[in-house]
């Protein structure tokens, strides 16, 4: 079993949140990725999107591309229509060598408001789940047939959320439609992570490593905050500083014999956290659980 440990860029720039990291330079990104020792990023609004030019800034501080967020609005298109949208993405991920392709549906999220407190997720009827997961299940055929595996990112405030969201998508998608496991909205979608690995280990395409602060997660849902504001709170952090277990995360994945990329992702503001020093903390749990349950890691 071999993976690859990669960082998402979001500790230091949100996209979602602007104003935290805005200062803070890609080189800077970059380089303190490097240097912590990831081999991978994910791809963040602030990075070019010019294949050659993304390729030689990559190359410069000897990091793959892990792969990219892509918003998708199949509830107000068709798969034909979406497939067309993702036309750029799709050809500079592949000009970049990614072998994941994360999708996850915006059109009515409410994750990036600050004024839609969580409560407010939205919810489908049986009849759109049904019609979601036929489109869902066909931009994901289609990108398999390109040569990516298809990772579905479930996330709070969207409407894969909850473990009862993932479990009518499950039912309502086919083969090709994987998932992107993400630890943190599991946990606090009240989704096992052990467990989901455990028991969709087929499904499993893309690993997110984020860790909960599960007492600053209590106290936003009970004052009915916002997904941002539980951001600005901390209720993220990395992995080996809050409640999720990550031998168990760790030693399940081991399980399945899994091989990819495994990402350590936290949001949190970067002026109360600093991202190289919570990066370090978060990779180098990761690599002791990791070594713990067998596996290989790759350059």
């Amino acid at each position: 079993m071999n993976i690859r440990f990669g960082v998402s860029p979001i500790a230091w720039i949100n996209d979602d949140m602007p104003e935290l990291g805005g200062g803070t330079t890609l080189e800077q990104v970059l380089g303190e990725a490097r240097d912590i020792g990831f081999a991978g990023i994910e791809l963040g609004g602030a990075f070019p999107r010019d294949p050659q030019e993304l390729a030689a800034l990559l190359a410069r501080f000897q990091l793959a591309l892990v792969g990219g967020w892509y918003g998708s609005s199949l509830l107000q298109r068709s798969a034909r229509e979406e497939i067309a949208a993702l036309q750029p993405h799709l050809a500079l991920l592949k000009a970049l060598g990614c072998g994941v392709f994360i999708q996850a549906e915006t059109s009515n999220a409410i994750h990036g408001d600050r004024s839609q407190p969580l409560s407010r997720t939205p919810r489908l009827s049986p009849t759109e789940r049904a019609r979601f997961g036929a489109r869902v299940t066909e931009v994901a055929d289609y990108v398999t047939a390109a040569g990516l595996r298809f990772a579905y990112h479930h996330h709070l405030g969207t409407i894969v959320e909850t473990g009862d969201d993932l479990e009518w998508f499950l039912r309502a998608t086919g083969p090709a439609v994987g998932l992107t496991l993400d630890t943190g909205h599991a946990t606090a979608g009240r989704v096992d992570p052990v467990a989901l690995i455990r028991t969709q280990p087929e499904r499993i395409a893309h690993v997110h490593c984020k860790d909960v602060r599960a007492e600053v997660f209590a106290e936003l849902k009970g004052r009915d905050g916002s997904f941002l504001n539980g951001v600005l709170a901390g209720m993220f952090t990395v992995p080996g500083d809050g409640e999720v277990d990550f031998g168990k995360v760790m030693g399940a994945l081991a399980q399945i014999g899994y091989s990819g990329w495994v990402i350590v992702e936290a949001e949190q503001d970067p002026a109360l956290a600093n991202p190289r020093v919570y990066a370090e903390r978060g990779l180098a749990t990761l690599r002791r659980e990791a070594a713990a349950a067998g596996f290989r890691v790759g350059a």
